[in-house]
């Protein structure tokens, strides 16, 4: 089957980081790896726009929480740390993620930066309207049908201005970009079969569309963002200008 054709509609094929019973080292490796393909593909572009976005909406508050969940190392983080310094917002971010090796990462990764904290914790067991911004990064594509809406849905409860989605664009493009990419920086098998798989269990504007169907929440806005991927926003509340703008902003 060509790539083009096996990408028309969403893969279901679980990823390695999706087996519980493995992990260890080799789990720990693949997230210092993960880390670096971020920062080549510019991931933390579309979560803070998503944030920024509504921030924005709900009038440029002084404080503001965030809970990131399936944080994995949270490395994305430390951009809304460096956005809300320029800002003068005094922030707070949980990490949330349900593998001991991911809280591991994330807290050395976060070990002098006391505005972060890291809980072991599965998504769905956070209670509701406990945060101000919900965000997830590259996160809900591990996710299909009712578990995805279930999931997304638990997101926007927990939150109390919204929630941010990062996620990855399904094409063909992306999909080469990044497995060239991961097998010249890494050996690691978790990212040589994960990242392109990953890719082909992106999203596309319909799917986009057809969630916000299913939740029941019109105020879901999505846009593309360098580098193939979607910055989706989902406000607790639309304002009169996002109420008449349709389902996707401007870039």
């Amino acid at each position: 089957m060509s790539i083009l054709k096996k990408l028309q509609k969403r893969a279901e094929e679980p990823e390695l980081m999706d087996d519980f019973s493995m992990g260890g080292d080799e789990l720990h490796e693949a997230l210092r790896d993960l880390r670096l393909l971020n920062r080549i593909f510019a991931a933390s572009n579309p979560t803070i726009y998503g944030v920024e976005r509504i921030w924005i909406l709900a009038g440029r508050p002084k404080q503001l929480s965030v809970l990131d969940v399936g944080a994995g190392s949270g490395d994305v983080n430390r951009h809304i740390l460096r956005w809300a310094d320029k800002r003068g917002i005094d922030v707070t971010i949980q990490l949330a993620d349900v593998t001991e090796e991911a809280c591991e990462e994330a807290r050395q990764f976060f070990h002098d930066e006391p505005r972060v904290t890291v809980k072991l914790v599965d998504v769905l067991d956070l209670p509701e309207a406990s945060v101000d911004i919900v965000t997830g990064s590259q996160f809900i594509h591990h996710f299909t049908g009712d578990e995805l809406h279930r999931i997304v849905a638990h997101m926007y409860k927990m939150s109390k201005l919204g929630v941010v989605i990062n996620d990855i664009h399904r094409q063909w493009i992306a999909w080469l970009a990044v497995w060239i990419v991961s097998h010249v920086v890494s050996t690691n098998r978790y990212i040589r079969h994960d990242g392109p798989l990953s890719v082909a269990k992106g999203f596309r504007a319909t799917d986009w569309i057809i969630l916000r169907d299913s939740l029941g929440v019109p105020q879901l806005k999505y846009s593309w963002r360098p580098l193939f991927r979607y910055a989706v926003i989902i406000p607790q509340h639309a304002s009169q200008s996002e109420k008449g703008s349709g389902n996707r902003w401007s870039r």
